[in-house]
């Protein structure tokens, strides 16, 4: 499966590993995802709208860096991160949530509005905002919840991948 060869490739560049759980760093990074939704809205507020859906992308890309960490799992690739939220994980609604506002942040971040897909506006921000929202409330808790054996079973599936 051509998803699983790219996962195999970043393994093999060590962009992709299992490493050692660190919860100083899941901390770190939940930090991050808070202030990266304190800005989204700051710019959104600015109407800087094509900025803050950049934001609240990564705002969602920093909470997922909390969970992996929490596992002991270093993904330093995108859209490694979507995959492994479908594929370790296991956790297809936020899969779905995540995969369309990479979509929005790379679409409204690497394209000026005559080439975008669809023109930001200040509905399509705020709901990548509201979505990045609703996404770290997900993620935080499910991270509350996951217990040793947990964390055990999301191991061995990246193994097996």
């Amino acid at each position: 499966m051509k998803s699983f060869d790219f996962l195999h490739k970043l393994q093999a560049e060590g962009k992709l590993e299992l490493i050692e759980s660190s919860k100083p760093v899941s901390l770190s990074y939940e930090k991050k995802s808070r202030d990266c939704l304190l800005a989204a809205r700051l710019l959104f507020n600015g109407s800087l709208y094509e900025n803050s859906i950049g934001e609240a992308y990564y705002s969602m890309y920093n909470i997922l860096q909390s969970l992996f960490f929490q596992c002991g799992i270093k993904c330093e690739n995108h859209s490694a991160a979507a995959l492994l939220l479908k594929h370790v994980f296991y956790n297809t609604k936020i899969y779905g949530s995540f995969s369309w506002a990479k979509g929005e942040r790379i679409d409204k971040q690497y394209y000026t509005p005559p080439l975008q897909r669809k023109p930001v506006t200040k509905a399509s921000a705020q709901l990548l905002m509201s979505t990045a929202e609703d996404f770290i409330l997900h993620v935080n808790a499910y991270k509350s919840k996951l217990t040793l054996e947990d964390i055990k079973i999301i191991r061995t599936r990246f193994i097996k991948l």
